[in-house]
C-alpha cells in the first residue's frame, strides 16, 4: 500500500469517475485504475462500483482512513516547518453562511497580516452539510450552529445571538416591535427544514407555550430565508446577524421567550489540529471578539476557547 494507491481512491470517491480522478489528479485513466486495483489486491476487498464510481462498504471505511492517514502527513510538515520558520499549510474551513458575511473577510485580513503563509479555503454552507465533511476529513474545522451530536466532534462555544423575525411592513406581524410564539402561530412563516439545529430550537420554544407553527415554506439556508423575507415573501425566523444593515419595506420584530441561538466551532474529536489550523483558530476567536459586540443582539463567549498554547 503507498500513498499514490490512497489518493487514487480519494479522487475516485469525491469525483465518482475514473476519468474524473484522473484529471483532477492531473494524469491519466489508467494510471488511477492500476492504484485503485492494486490496493483491491493487497486488501483482499473491491472498494470501488465500477458501475456508478460509489465506494463499497468496504471503500467507505478505506477512504475514513485514507483522509485521516493524509491529514495527519499534511499536519506534520506543517508543524515541522512551524518550527523552523513562519507557521504555513493549508487549512479547509467551513462556515455556516450567516456568520460567513461578517467573520470572513476580517479573518482573511487577519491572516494575510499575521500567517501570510498560511493557505486557506473557505467552505460556505449549512451545518448539516459542514458536520459530514467534517467528520470526513474533507475540511479541517467548521463554524456552525451548536448543539452538534456527531460523538467524532468536538465543539467550543464562539457566540450567542438573539433570534428575531423579519416582517415584510405589510404584514399583520409588523404593526408591533414585538410578537409571542401564540402570534406567530397564527400565521405562516418562513421555517428551516425539520430535523435542522435552528429548526429545533424553534419547535422547542413553541412546545414550552403550547403552540405549533405553521410553514409556509421550509428553507434549508438562513440567508436565502432572509432575502425572502425582505423581499415580502413571509415572515422568517432567523439569527440577529442575518438581519440586513440596509433598511427596506420590511421590519425587524423581536421575540418573547426565545432561546438564543449558539454557535460554535467544530474540529474533529479524534485528528489533532495543525500548526496552521490552530494559528486559524485563534485567529477566529480575535476576530469574533473584535467584531461580534459591534452586531445588535450577538454576544461573545469565547472564553470558553483555548488558545493554541494549552
Amino acid at each position: 500500500m503507498d500513498l499514490r494507491q490512497l489518493h487514487a481512491l480519494l479522487a475516485v470517491a469525491e469525483h465518482q469517475s475514473f476519468s474524473a480522478a484522473a484529471r483532477a489528479l492531473h494524469t491519466v485513466q489508467s494510471n488511477v485504475s492500476t492504484h485503485v486495483a492494486h490496493l483491491e489486491n493487497q486488501l483482499g476487498s473491491v472498494l470501488i462500483e465500477r458501475s456508478r464510481g460509489e465506494l463499497t462498504p468496504e471503500g467507505q471505511i478505506v477512504a475514513a482512513r485514507a483522509r485521516r492517514i493524509l491529514s495527519e502527513l499534511r499536519s506534520i510538515e506543517d508543524d515541522l516547518v512551524s518550527l523552523r520558520d513562519d507557521v504555513s499549510g493549508h487549512v479547509r474551513l467551513g462556515v455556516i453562511g450567516t456568520t460567513a458575511v461578517w467573520l470572513v473577510p476580517a479573518l482573511l485580513d487577519a491572516l494575510a497580516r499575521d500567517y501570510p503563509r498560511v493557505e486557506i479555503t473557505i467552505i460556505e454552507a449549512t451545518t448539516t452539510s459542514l458536520i459530514p465533511q467534517l467528520v470526513s476529513e474533507r475540511i479541517d474545522l467548521a463554524i456552525v450552529n451548536l448543539p452538534v451530536g456527531d460523538p467524532d466532534v468536538d465543539c467550543r462555544t464562539l457566540f450567542e445571538e438573539d433570534r428575531v423575525l423579519i416582517v415584510p411592513d405589510d404584514h399583520p406581524l409588523a404593526t408591533d416591535d414585538r410578537a409571542s410564539w401564540h402570534d406567530l402561530s397564527q400565521h405562516e412563516i418562513l421555517l428551516p427544514p425539520v430535523g435542522t439545529g435552528f429548526r429545533d430550537e424553534i419547535d422547542a420554544d413553541a412546545r414550552r407555550v403550547r403552540v405549533s407553527l405553521n410553514a409556509k415554506a421550509e428553507v434549508d439556508g438562513l440567508r436565502l430565508m432572509t432575502s425572502l423575507a425582505t423581499r415580502g415573501f413571509a415572515p422568517a425566523i432567523v439569527p440577529a446577524s442575518a438581519v440586513p444593515t440596509s433598511s427596506g419595506p420590511w421590519c425587524r420584530v423581536s421575540i418573547d421567550a426565545s432561546s438564543r441561538r449558539i454557535v460554535g466551532l467544530a474540529l474533529h474529536r479524534r485528528a489533532a489540529p495543525s500548526a496552521s489550523t490552530r494559528v486559524v483558530v485563534d485567529e477566529i476567536v480575535t476576530v469574533i471578539t473584535d467584531e461580534a459586540p459591534a452586531i445588535t443582539g450577538i454576544s461573545t463567549a469565547t472564553a470558553a476557547i483555548p488558545s493554541s498554547e494549552e
